[in-house]
């Protein structure tokens, strides 16, 4: 059973920079998509940004400028590049991988934008 582990996750002031990983314990074959959603208490899990295949790159638009989705299909681990933090950004970051044969999320980190 794959599993994807996210790191990265903490504590820091607003305006401050986070990266976030996100790796599969092993490798994932025919990759469609690799994502970042956020769900921040007492709201729906939102899509952060994605890479599909093909190179096409979505953000929301809270995060456009700001944030930066990145991704190594050969190692399957996906990366969330967070400048300028801002305490709306506070959240559990999730990571999404979807295949062709199944879709993988991590367990989730907690990021944290506070002074």
């Amino acid at each position: 059973q794959v599993q994807l582990v996210e790191s990265g996750g903490g504590l820091v002031q607003p305006g401050g920079s986070l990266r976030l990983s996100c790796a599969a314990s092993s490798s994932i074959f025919s990759i469609y998509t690799m994502a970042w959603y956020r769900q921040a208490p007492g709201k729906q899990r939102e899509l952060v940004a994605s890479i599909t295949y093909g190179n096409i790159y979505d953000y929301t638009d809270s995060v456009k400028d700001r944030f930066t989705i990145s991704g190594d299909i050969a190692k399957s681990t996906v990366y969330l590049q967070m400048n300028s933090l801002k305490p709306e950004d506070t959240a559990v970051y999730y990571c999404k991988i979807r295949a062709r044969d199944n879709t993988y999320w991590g367990q989730g980190t907690q990021v944290t934008v506070s002074s």
